[in-house]
């Protein structure tokens, strides 16, 4: 089973910038998003976080510092974060030292159990991606979230507004060296463009976790869904 997770928190989060300076440091269900994820991890029995930081580092640093934690937290920083996203997964690249994680993002609520099962599931060659389903979810929100369409376990195409999907991306993977070469492959590296590097050679898999509930916490709209969704738990 895998033991450690990469939490990436290094973005701006403008469009919930109305709630919060720092999107990892809204609250949500009383407590910040960044704090669900690194208590999620450890309820799903990992035993170490590597936090990816930009935007706001300083911050959220010091608010990592402060906290007790029932898992071992340390820090990395991605080099620019305002470059798509797999360069901020490229930088937790070291701390990995060739092992295994379960890769999650800082706006994201999700079941414990869905992190457990993942990390259960392990990378096979490349990555393997926890998919949702219920397409007719109404925690989804339809235009940004990712859509993905698969044949088996294999991910044959992936990306927003895709047509012929039959699942959603859930934000969290168990990852591999396979990925990281993936994203090294590539000039301007996000984690889509990263799993269809993966996918032309049938090593973007998929985890079935459609009977666990997730939401992504972006903006205002889906902040109020997530207050609702935590308090009806």
């Amino acid at each position: 089973m895998i033991t450690t997770a990469v939490l990436l928190a290094a973005g701006e989060g403008s469009r919930l910038r109305s709630a919060a300076a720092s999107k990892p440091l809204c609250h949500v269900g009383g407590r910040a998003l960044i704090d669900h994820a690194i208590t999620g991890f450890a309820a799903a029995g990992l035993a170490r976080v590597v936090v990816v930081l930009g935007y706001e580092a300083e911050r959220i640093e010091a608010h990592l510092a402060a906290g007790r934690w029932p898992v071992a937290v340390e820090t990395v920083r991605t080099a620019d974060y305002r470059q798509p996203n797999g360069v901020s997964v490229l930088a937790a690249e070291h701390a990995l030292a060739g092992e295994e994680a379960v890769l999650a993002m800082c706006d994201h609520l999700v079941d414990p159990a869905l992190y457990a099962r993942v990390a259960q599931s392990g990378a096979g060659c490349g990555a393997r991606l926890a998919i949702d389903r219920r397409i007719t979810s109404d925690l989804v929100d339809l235009d940004d979230v990712t859509c993905v369409r698969t044949e088996g376990e294999a991910i044959v195409a992936i990306g927003k507004h895709l047509e012929g999907y039959d699942c959603f991306d859930t934000g969290v993977f168990a990852i591999g060296p396979g990925l990281f070469a993936a994203l090294s492959s590539l000039e301007s590296p996000s984690l889509t463009e990263g799993m269809r590097v993966l996918a032309e050679h049938g090593a973007a898999l998929t985890i079935d976790c459609s009977d666990l509930d997730w939401i992504d916490v972006d903006d205002p709209a889906a902040l109020d869904k997530a207050e609702h969704w935590l308090r009806a738990a």
